[in-house]
């Protein structure tokens, strides 16, 4: 199965070698359970090996991205705490950060409404992240007792450096798309009723594109912001240069471009 629903919660609709991937609790403003990391996970999954999908678009049904983790599932008077959260972080979490951020397939995140907590980490691990006027990044962690979780930790200090990082995770902050789009943390702010378009545009795009070197330009953006020292990184960065020149889309590229006509990737 490719396109469809993946438990009750997540599904998957490809067109033109586009797997759009939503996020479908929009009564609960798409907020996280279990069960929904589980059959996200899933739904990564057959987008990272499903030969026809070449581009992934994430976003959430309804007017929100994702409201975090369903505290109504952390009910303390209804369950027993404390919870282990590193082992749930381990077995739950960093899979999806981990999925988005080492699939060899580009990701568009098209962030409808709010992204808090987990949801902002889930959506900052994509490609490019693109949003609507109308959506908020929420670092909300301290308001509730936590520290920071999903990788937002490790995209802030990247993007922002230290001393912004650690300033909007003290103090919870609720940044509007328009200042995050000003701040780096997303490509583009777009108004509400173009975003989905647009992600998908972008999509197709990428899809028609040369997947070897698209890989290979995930693997070297995510090495220099890994912390190599220069030296390490201008190895990866061979590497990958030289996976991406044994393709044959290198060769339909210079053939293209010699005989001044689009090249045709991936035919």
């Amino acid at each position: 199965m490719i396109t469809g629903r993946y438990g009750k919660n997540i599904t998957i609709e490809l067109h033109e070698a586009v797997a759009t991937v939503s996020l479908c609790r929009p009564e609960k403003l798409n907020a996280i359970n279990e069960d929904l990391l589980r059959n996200l996970k899933s739904a990564l999954d057959v987008c990272a090996t499903e030969g026809a999908i070449r581009a992934i678009v994430l976003t959430g049904e309804g007017k929100t991205f994702c409201a975090g983790q369903d505290l109504a599932d952390r009910d303390p008077r209804q369950i027993a705490f404390p919870l282990d959260l590193e082992a749930i972080q381990k077995e739950f979490y960093h899979p999806i950060i981990k999925s988005m951020t080492d699939m060899p397939k580009p990701v568009i995140v098209a962030v409808n409404g709010i992204a808090a907590g987990a949801g902002a980490g889930i959506a900052l691990s994509g490609d490019i992240v693109l949003a609507a006027k109308s959506a908020r990044l929420i670092f909300s962690f301290v308001k509730v007792g936590l520290a920071v979780d999903a990788g937002i930790g490790w995209h802030l200090v990247k993007m922002l450096g230290p001393a912004r990082a650690r300033a909007l995770l003290l103090t919870g902050a609720d940044i509007p798309a328009e200042e995050a789009e000003r701040l780096g943390l997303l490509f583009k702010c777009v108004d509400d009723g173009v975003l989905i378009n647009e992600a998908h545009d972008i999509a197709k795009k990428l899809a028609t594109g040369p997947s070897t070197a698209i890989a290979a330009i995930k693997r070297s953006v995510a090495a220099a912001a890994s912390g190599f020292d220069f030296n390490h990184y201008l190895l990866e960065e061979a590497a990958n240069q030289g996976k991406a020149g044994a393709s044959p889309d290198y060769a339909e590229g210079v053939l293209a471009f010699l005989e001044k006509r689009p090249p045709k990737f991936g035919a």
